[in-house]
């Protein structure tokens, strides 16, 4: 089954979490697109937190800890 979410390209947001440029926000949304192909179920909360990691605003190491906590739920 195909689930579709929320992007809004005039104002850089994907279920509402806002893109401060529109190379990441591309660059996200074709990375979920392709997950979800394979399964993913992306989550506000889960989309913010890849946004920050493309960004540079938490690290790998801090990436690999939400998803062990499963904080993108």
């Amino acid at each position: 089954m195909f689930n579709t979410i929320e992007i809004d390209r005039n104002n850089l947001t994907i279920m509402g979490v806002k893109f401060e440029d529109l190379k990441t926000f591309e660059g996200t949304v074709n990375a979920l697109g392709s997950n979800m192909f394979e399964g993913f179920k992306p989550t506000p909360k889960g989309i913010g937190i890849i946004r920050d990691y493309i960004t540079g605003k938490i690290s790998l190491s801090e990436l690999v800890t939400f998803a062990k906590q499963k904080a993108y739920v």
